[in-house]
């Protein structure tokens, strides 16, 4: 079953560098995000998920870590986090660190002990083949640059070796099972990681590419769903509040081997994809956009819920799927919808079941930048730029230089900001933080409450229900009748107009509307 404390959790994604600059160094810091807790427990989040803060040498923005154990010095150290969380916890706040289980930077101390041409105890640490002609084959292994006369696999980028967890079959000498030693050593050394921070107070972690861990594994994720079984029998004994949410995109696999949340990502085509990012390419403002909450778009919701519901029949009883505004490695929202089609996005993803992540920036509507790639970010660099504060030096992130930003904020007149939002009810900011006061409000709002289209008709309004409540959302640019009896109810929430002639709701252009 899932930590309790997620019924009511809604999370906030904090890219470190890029949050809030204390020390004016340029560059987002731990203590940048303990000054601005105070505006994240406004808008109605109560749970933090920070993407890597371990030493690394930054090749892929932290996901190569150096040292598990040890903040990064362009963020602080580790007493700083310490703070955070205390601090966080005292606010009423959860906070979840990132734990890149599959691979390390090859800067890490394991890496620099298993290549060495001795034999070792962490020798078998990653995996390694003798075979030095892997490299010319069409496999993703490295050779000719370590002392030992081998070549190693990697993960994902050149800079990060696989984490050795074992082969699902082995076919080769080399290729060790799950059950190897080896491959347990690895498992017990991630937990001990885990034992760390969540020892020192942190709430659990979200994890990186989770599906990683076995090589050439089976399509059910056999190998890699017991490695993660006997990771939840940990927490279950030791941290039993403890939540993870998986980067897996497949809740029936992930919520059976532990996970508390699995994100439904936007990927290859999918439901979600279909429902936020339906167009073709990453930075071309022209392209075809079918995404539903567009105001010209089909408005046909069964591209989503086809998916979407199979998932949930299947897994609601196991733990939550967890839908994102947006992540450091998609394109923001702003990037193809506006900021009507963005109140009716959001007015959606958070009044689903489940557990809601807001990705910073999004509440204001922090445009995609078409930048040069940094730090292993490629187009993703684009949706990771400093979060704007106020109309003032550098959009409030850091008292700096220019110059030395870790990357350049919305030279745009009308950058969107915190400041500029504040004051007017009808913004963008406001209207997110109205969303979540309800769903904190509204018990039938929350991540286990019931879920049920009532009525999904491409082109015209799709009706759901939570719990008692009754929802509608028009994404249209004109008025439609959401044919449904609302009779007896009355509106609590409303996004554009709506009226009620004889119980039967009538939609203004591009409304949202929940009735009690």
């Amino acid at each position: 079953m899932p930590a309790k404390w997620l019924q009511d959790a809604v999370f906030y994604e904090i890219y470190p560098q890029s949050f809030y600059d204390s020390n004016k160094d340029g560059i987002g810091d731990i203590n940048g995000i303990i000054e601005k807790l105070d505006y994240i427990k406004s808008l109605g989040c109560n749970a933090l998920w920070i993407n890597p803060c371990y030493d690394s040498p930054f090749k892929d923005a932290g996901y190569d870590v150096r040292d598990y154990k040890k903040v990064a010095p362009r963020y602080g150290v580790n007493s700083d986090l310490y703070r955070l969380f205390d601090l966080a916890h005292q606010k009423g706040i959860r906070v979840l660190l990132d734990l890149v289980p599959g691979h390390t930077s090859e800067e890490h101390e394991w890496f620099r002990q298993s290549q060495k041409a001795e034999q070792n105890e962490l020798s078998g640490r990653y995996i390694w083949t003798n075979h030095w002609f892997m490299g010319c084959r069409n496999i993703p292994y490295i050779g000719g640059e370590t002392e030992r006369a081998a070549t190693y696999l990697i993960n994902f980028f050149k800079c990060q070796p696989a984490l050795n967890y074992g082969f699902f079959k082995p076919e080769e000498p080399w290729q060790n099972p799950i059950d190897h030693p080896d491959a347990i050593a690895t498992r017990e050394a991630i937990k001990d990681v885990m034992r760390f921070w969540l020892s020192h107070g942190c709430d659990g972690f979200r994890v990186d590419m989770a599906a990683s861990l076995v090589k050439y594994d089976d399509e059910k994720k056999t190998g890699t769903s017991a490695v993660w079984r006997d990771v939840r029998n940990m927490l279950d004994a030791e941290f039993p509040d403890a939540a993870m949410v998986a980067e897996w995109s497949d809740p029936k696999l992930a919520l059976r081997c532990g996970y508390d949340m699995d994100f439904y990502l936007s990927n290859w085509g999918n439901g979600y994809e279909k429902l936020m990012r339906d167009y073709s390419g990453h930075s071309d403002p022209s392209a075809s956009d079918n995404s539903y909450f567009r105001k010209d778009a089909d408005h046909d919701m069964s591209r989503f819920l086809d998916q979407y519901m199979d998932w949930y029949q299947d897994t609601r009883e196991l733990g939550y799927i967890s839908l994102l505004t947006c992540n450091h490695d998609t394109v923001r929202p702003r990037f193809n919808m506006d900021y009507r089609e963005l109140k009716l996005c959001y007015a959606f993803l958070f009044t689903l079941p489940g557990v809601p992540f807001l990705y910073y920036g999004d509440e204001i509507g922090m445009r995609y930048q078409n930048l040069p790639t940094k730090e292993g970010g490629y187009y993703r660099t684009g949706s990771r730029t400093p979060m704007q504060w106020t109309q003032g030096k550098n959009l409030g992130f850091s008292e700096g230089c220019p110059d030395t930003l870790y990357l350049p904020v919305d030279p745009a007149p009308d950058a969107p900001t915190v400041e500029s939002q504040e004051g007017d009810p009808d913004s963008l900011l406001n209207t997110v933080r109205s969303i979540l006061a309800l769903r904190h409000q509204e018990k039938d709002l929350q991540a286990d409450a019931g879920f049920e289209p009532v009525k999904v008709e491409a082109g015209k309004p799709f009706v759901y229900r939570r719990g008692s409540l009754l929802l509608m959302v028009n994404a249209a640019g004109q008025e439609m009748e959401a044919n449904v009896s609302a009779q007896g109810r009355k509106p609590i929430f409303t996004i554009g107009e709506i009226k009620l002639d004889q119980d039967q709701p009538t939609m203004g252009p591009q409304s949202f509307a929940v009735l009690k």
